[in-house]
């Protein structure tokens, strides 16, 4: 199972998220599951710093209520231009050294050196790129003491690189080659992009759509001409939303609600102190476990299944073999009874052939040994023949026994003597064309 895979599996929850506009509040509640997010709603609290926090802060309960969510705590994304993101580069660090490093690295990150900070961090994927966000201590208390105010409970502060990251990953995996993501936000350019030589880059920009993908792909360290893609179509799309949805407009609310809604997001990041956040009633994961269980117990018994038949089929294979192994014995029994009758047949079809082959060669023998010579000792084996005899000259006998279809190598066993009438000899020579 790869990591999309797992992301996908525990993709299995409702989020809600809110983006903290410099006007307006935008907020999208989320449901999501392995196949894909379900926009409940959506709200728009326009002129929220203008308004008492009691007033927005009943609308936005009625509105959950209304969704049957009202025990869920909330996502909160940061203004951008009210908190510094960083990247900074750890390679070799372990993870469980990773906050200590952090905390080394923090004062040279840290663009607010006169004031007292709040800062999270997390490993991006798994390389050695760190993601740092950093803001003023004085705008966490504050946002948390307005939503404290309005009613609101929030589980987390965090930032929308963070955010896409995250919900870019829950259904599916980015490009791997790098991308570049533009989307037009109130006069601004919202850029998101990724590469192999930049894990993650992400910034708002006053500049024109052309000079902000220039700009981002040089980041990325990207080929010039890159076309780059519509920022809310980095994500999965809902499966279902309201009739009115406006998929650019609230496209970081939706995408932070879609990590908010992930068991286990790819990347988090929040930078709300431990004892400032509420955590969302545990009743809510009731029916996930329920579902979960459900899950695993279905796939226990897809696999038991599996296994329990190949037990069964096993079994029948065996009864089967064994009700045919003495028939199959019987006829390996009769294959060793055949070849052994065979082996015999041809062993006496080779002895029937040496009576003839015994004769040939003797007869072999006497047309080439011309008179007056005679022998007067003669052996024969199946493999050679031993001469012994007398002639007038005994050297050119060597020759007419090789030349002979019956002998071959022929060598004298003993030197050649002196006789009265000629030479004896005694000529050793291998058979040739006989049956073993």
């Amino acid at each position: 199972m790869t990591g999309s895979d797992y992301r996908k599996w525990l993709a299995i929850g409702t989020g809600i998220g809110i983006e903290i506009g410099r006007e307006n509040l935008n907020v999208s509640v989320v449901r999501v599951r392995p196949s894909g997010g379900k926009i409940l709603g959506e709200l728009i609290v326009p002129r929220f710093r203008e308004q008492a926090a009691a007033e927005w802060g009943a609308t936005y309960s009625q509105f959950l209520k209304k969704l049957g969510i009202g025990h869920l705590a909330a996502t909160a994304l940061l203004p951008r231009d009210e908190l510094t993101v960083r990247q900074v580069s750890l390679p070799g660090v372990a993870d469980k050294d990773l906050a200590a490093a952090v905390r080394f690295e923090i004062d040279a990150l840290n663009p607010y050196a006169e004031e007292d900070v709040a800062y999270d961090w997390a490993r991006i994927g798994g390389t050695s790129s760190i993601l740092v966000g950093i803001t003023r201590r004085a705008t966490v208390d504050s946002y948390s003491a307005l939503f404290s105010q309005a009613g609101i409970k929030v589980a987390s502060f965090t930032f929308s690189a963070a955010a896409i990251y995250s919900a870019a990953r829950l259904h599916s995996n980015p490009p791997a080659d790098g991308f570049v993501a533009l989307e037009a936000v109130g006069g601004e350019v919202e850029v998101y992009g990724e590469s192999a030589a930049k894990p993650l880059f992400s910034a708002r920009m006053d500049q024109p759509v052309e000079r902000a993908r220039a700009i981002a792909s040089a980041e990325l360290r990207l080929a010039p001409e890159i076309q780059p893609s519509v920022l809310h179509e980095s994500v999965s799309r809902p499966s279902a939303s309201p009739a009115d949805y406006d998929a650019a407009g609230g496209f970081l609310s939706y995408a932070t609600a879609l990590a908010a809604g992930s068991i286990r997001p790819a990347i988090r990041v929040n930078l709300l102190p431990p004892e400032l956040r509420q955590q969302t009633s545990r009743l809510r994961y009731i029916p996930t476990a329920v579902l979960a269980s459900v899950m695993v117990l279905l796939l226990a018994a897809v696999i038991g299944y599996q296994k329990y038949a190949d037990r069964q089929y096993a079994a029948l294979l065996q009864r089967e073999i064994q009700k045919l192994e003495p028939a199959a014995r019987k006829a390996a029994g009769l294959d060793r009874q055949i070849n052994i009758a065979r082996n015999r047949a041809q062993t006496l079809d080779n002895f029937r052939l040496h009576t003839k082959d015994d004769l040939d060669a003797l007869r072999e023998l006497t047309d080439l040994l011309p008179p007056p010579a005679f022998v007067n000792s003669f052996q024969l084996t199946r493999n050679g023949v031993v001469i012994s005899g007398e002639a007038e000259q005994a050297a050119p006998l060597i020759k007419l026994l090789d030349g002979s279809t019956q002998f071959r190598g022929s060598s004298f066993a003993v030197p050649i003597g002196k006789t009265a009438s000629g030479e004896a000899f005694s000529i050793r020579a291998s058979r040739q064309g006989v049956a073993p």
